[in-house]
């Protein structure tokens, strides 16, 4: 498929994936043309790095993970080392304080909301009474 296909799949501007190809997340076959040709492979690996960036990795940490990522073909890299494994580990406690952290906000705000909803609720209820 070609790069507008690709974009449109995905949801991912051509620029990001020109971009991911630049950094080695992605890459393409050429045609005698010079168009890039990407195979259906390429709407998994586009989605999986869209998911790493949204958890706050960078492209050059990306980078090093793909290759021990089980890609469409289910394969583990043979490139897997130990630093591949700490990385990760350490980047995913990051994530999970974050999630930790925005589950306390939204209690927080569940409760402002209730106490709230109550006044208003217990207010609209005194401007009804004779």
């Amino acid at each position: 498929m070609r790069i507008g296909e690709l974009a449109e799949r995905t949801g991912v501007s051509e620029r990001s994936l020109r971009y991911y190809e630049k950094q080695g997340l992605l890459t393409a076959e050429r045609t005698p043309g010079g168009h890039r040709e990407f195979g259906e492979w390429a709407v998994d690996r586009v989605i999986r790095v869209q998911a790493l960036l949204a958890a706050g990795l960078n492209s050059t940490k990306i980078g090093q993970l793909l290759p021990c990522m089980r890609d469409v073909d289910g394969g583990p890299s043979e490139r897997a080392t130990g630093r591949l494994v700490t990385e990760p580990t350490e980047e995913r406690r990051r994530i999970e304080g974050l999630i930790a952290d925005l589950v306390r906000s939204r209690e927080v705000l569940d409760e402002a909301i209730a106490t709230a909803s109550e006044k208003t609720a217990a207010g609209a209820g005194a401007g009804t009474r004779p």
